[in-house]
């Protein structure tokens, strides 16, 4: 498995756990991520991301909100929410990631971690995510 693909992999996990947990403390899935890789790659990517979508969780869940059609964030499942958050972060704040990679990334963990119209679900908010955030960036 790519590097990048198991540090969305570690990461959506984590996210899920402090979602679940209600913990506002992204270094207290530390723990979880060693336990899953010995790969300092992977591991320092996981962690920087969830620590960006943390960060960042605000913005995100407002781009999440406004892309997802007569619905509101707490009524998504915890996984789908963890996927979305992941990846409105990666494709607002990481540049270095083209949004085709993004989106399909998060399909396929959709796909693997969540049910079978999740992937469906995630594709369609992203993209209107995606437009969302060109128009602010012009």
């Amino acid at each position: 498995m790519d590097r990048r693909t198991w540090a969305r992999e570690l990461a959506v996990q984590a996210l899920y756990q402090l979602d679940v947990q209600n913990d506002q403390d992204p270094d207290s899935v530390m723990h979880f991520l060693k336990e899953n890789t010995s790969n300092q790659k992977v591991l320092k990517l996981a962690s920087e991301w969830i620590k960006g979508v943390w960060g960042n969780l605000k913005e995100c869940d407002r781009l999440i909100e406004n892309s997802v059609i007569r619905w509101h964030i707490s009524r998504l499942s915890a996984v789908d929410k963890s996927i979305l958050r992941l990846s409105v972060y990666q494709l607002k704040f990481c540049s270095d990631i083209p949004p085709k990679v993004v989106i399909n990334e998060a399909i396929e963990l959709a796909k693997k971690f969540s049910t079978a119209q999740s992937s469906g679900f995630v594709n369609g908010v992203l993209d209107s995510v995606v437009k969302k955030i060109k128009v602010q960036c012009s």
